[in-house]
């Protein structure tokens, strides 16, 4: 039987509060990612500050670390010259290092939790076929790939992410059905592994694709081993809509974690300053009492942010 990691937190807190950023949380210290393999190029170069943002993410709050194998696959690994030996080793050290950032935490802050506090997972990231190609794809889903040639995609890495230690998958930023259908049947082959499954949105109603975000939750409602749905890195604008459509077909804890709002100014290559959401709190209760029980930050958002959210969902 499978279990479900997620069951005692939400039993015994009542909602679980997320990350935030890896990636812009890492530009924001200074890395250079840029990169077609983005976040997962500091496995190459600088694993300790990678393990350094978990760390101050458990500290900021976070119950959960997500671990940056987003844009981690055998392809894009091959592309800079690494064998599927090599590329295997970095996928499990993205895990490594979420655990490792997690014991300390562990070892450092156990007699100070809150009493709200519980002990933290790791989710090992899977992102969509389009963060492999690096040209913004994964906001669009128009890969013109079939079901079938999705699931031969990401087995590879799923073989690897689901036996290393991880608690569950993190399915994030799925841009369209035909995808999700993808993951959700694949995961059937590794029987005793969990997954949360997140859409990016591109308004009230729809995934980035297209298609009806409720439609998309639907198609998970099924799988047992699919443990929460909903969205991420989306405008938090819509997330209270979304969130609401998705809460009609499904019985699964919803989960949302949307980028800051921020607009891209293309022009000077830069975000525009006071464009997205400045303050986390009313935003994460508004998430909440719209069905949401996993809760955090995707790009742009940061350990102040998610400390915000902590607060806000555990006061009040």
């Amino acid at each position: 039987m499978l279990l479900n990691p997620l069951q005692p937190l939400l039993e015994q807190a009542g909602v679980v509060v997320l990350d935030g950023a890896l990636a812009t949380e890492l530009e924001r210290r200074g890395a250079d990612l840029n990169d077609a393999l983005w976040s997962a190029k500091l496995l190459l170069e600088a694993p300790e500050l990678i393990r350094q943002v978990h760390y101050d993410y458990f500290v900021a709050g976070a119950d959960i670390a997500t671990t940056a194998s987003y844009q981690a696959s055998f392809p894009g690994f091959a592309r800079r010259g690494l064998d599927e030996i090599q590329a295997a080793s970095l996928m499990r050290l993205s895990v490594q290092l979420a655990i490792e950032a997690r014991n300390q935490f562990l070892a450092e802050y156990r007699s100070t939790f809150m009493p709200r506090r519980f002990h933290p997972l790791v989710a090992a990231s899977i992102g969509p076929y389009g963060a492999y190609l690096a040209d913004g794809s994964e906001y669009r889903g128009d890969y013109g790939l079939s079901v079938e040639q999705l699931m031969n995609f990401h087995r590879p890495r799923m073989q690897v992410l689901a036996n290393c230690g991880a608690d569950l998958l993190a399915f994030e930023t799925i841009p369209c059905l035909a995808e999700a259908e993808a993951l959700i049947q694949l995961l059937s082959e590794f029987p005793q592994t969990a997954a949360w499954l997140s859409f990016s949105c591109g308004d009230e109603e729809h995934v980035c694709h297209g298609e009806l975000l409720a439609d998309c939750v639907a198609l998970a409602e099924p799988s047992e081993q699919v443990v929460a749905v909903g969205l991420n890195c989306t405008p938090p604008r819509f997330a209270e809509s979304l969130l609401r459509h998705a809460a009609q077909v499904t019985t699964k804890p919803l989960i949302v974690y949307p980028n800051s709002g921020e607009q891209w100014d293309a022009a000077s290559h830069c975000w525009l300053a006071g464009t997205g959401v400045t303050e986390f709190g009313e935003p994460a209760r508004l998430w909440y009492n719209a069905g949401a029980r996993l809760i955090g930050g995707c790009c742009r958002t940061t350990p102040a942010d998610i400390s915000i959210i902590a607060q806000a969902l555990r006061t009040g």
